[in-house]
């Protein structure tokens, strides 16, 4: 009778338990027939998503990708409109991003759905260049830019974006020289909470966060791990409570490198950590939550179910996070410069007219079957 050694030596053991395995996360890519760039992207809704590009491009869907509006801001042929925020499907702003002496640094507001536009924001004060935008609620926002003079240049609003106001120099964030910010995606600026803003910068050796817990009136900063070089830094933030966030970035001049490209934080942005490498790696220069909620019927009431992921995109391909940031899959190899999710719906853009939509994709773990096989 054979041992159970000898058994097993007849036998391989292929096990593969608990992979997680992803179902429909293909990414739609919707044809709009245009080589605009695109690095600006809100999703308000399911349905109703407002996105940024160059020449002086927005467009604007309220049926889900179906039909897109195309606007031709007047008099911005020449800009490239890299962050656009919008409050619902008549309401945004554009920001442009390029050198203020050459006239490029500019915010343009709409109330009527994109038909009109109205110039709110212009300078053309050497070395201001509009990185980003982002708003607390309908009235309150704030706009970023990189340092002048070794400080970082910020703008507020209190109306909408219906008029902006310079932060006093001696109150703006002091940077490192070389330090700047990356207009990437919009995304090296977030406000998060009621009064809470974060940019990250590169730059300088190393990428830092910056601060602020009183809508930006004052500033402190904290240093990372992530390396960072003139084209290199943090690009992407994303806050999911109080104290959990994430930054990604990477290199713009070696999309595919392969280094260091996330950073975490559990203490609401004073202190970062290294977490997992995307997949694909390389350059990350937006990172989104997706939030699907299904509620299942039990005979008395409804049970919720919540499935979270974070999506971070770039140049090589896309990457979704099942466990917050510590290991990552592939979704896609669709080269996404910005993202936007509303709930478990989301959009992609990308250069020359690229521009992708992807919902219902599941992250959760599954088992694969035992095998035996024998020798």
């Amino acid at each position: 009778m054979p041992s159970n050694i000898s058994i097993y030596k007849q036998l391989i053991l292929i096990a593969i338990l608990l992979a997680p395995q992803l179902t429909s996360a293909q990414w739609k890519v919707i044809d709009i027939k245009t080589p605009i760039h695109m690095r600006a992207v809100h999703a308000v809704s399911p349905t109703a998503c407002w996105i940024g590009g160059s020449r002086g491009t927005v467009l604007k869907t309220v049926n889900g990708g179906k039909k897109w509006l195309t606007s031709k801001v007047p008099g911005a042929d020449s800009l490239d409109f890299r962050d656009i925020h919008a409050f619902n499907k008549d309401v945004a702003i554009a920001m442009s991003a390029g050198e203020a002496q050459k006239d490029k640094a500019k915010i343009y507001r709409t109330d009527d759905g994109g038909l009109s536009w109205s110039l709110v924001y212009q300078t053309t004060q050497n070395g201001v260049f509009l990185d980003g935008i982002d708003f607390w609620d309908k009235n309150k926002g704030i706009c970023l830019g990189d340092p002048i003079d070794g400080r970082l240049f910020i703008l507020t609003t209190d109306d909408g974006g219906k008029s902006w106001q310079e932060l006093p120099f001696d109150k703006r964030p002091v940077a490192e020289p070389g330090e700047a910010c990356f207009a990437a995606s919009g995304t090296s600026i977030l406000v998060a909470g009621k009064d809470k803003v974060y940019i990250g910068t590169g730059g300088s050796k190393m990428a830092r966060v910056f601060r602020s817990e009183d809508y930006g009136r004052s500033w402190q900063v904290s240093s990372t791990p992530l390396p960072a070089g003139p084209t290199s830094g943090i690009f992407g933030l994303r806050f999911w409570s109080k104290k959990s966030g994430i930054a990604v970035g990477g290199d713009y001049k070696k999309t595919t490198d392969s280094t260091q490209n996330v950073l975490v934080t559990r203490d609401g942005g004073v202190t970062w950590e290294l977490a997992g490498m995307t997949k694909p790696t390389g350059l990350k220069e937006s990172v989104v939550l997706y939030h699907k909620t299904d509620a299942v019927w039990n005979g008395e009431s409804e049970i919720r179910s919540d499935d979270y992921a974070l999506i971070a995109s770039g140049p090589s391909g896309n990457s979704y996070s099942p466990d917050w940031g510590k290991t990552w899959r592939e979704l896609g190899k669709e080269g996404f410069h910005a993202m936007s999710f509303a709930g478990n719906v989301g959009y992609g853009v990308g250069a020359n007219g690229l521009i992708g939509k992807i919902e219902k994709f599941s992250t959760k773990k599954k088992k694969r079957k035992l095998v035996l096989v024998e020798q």
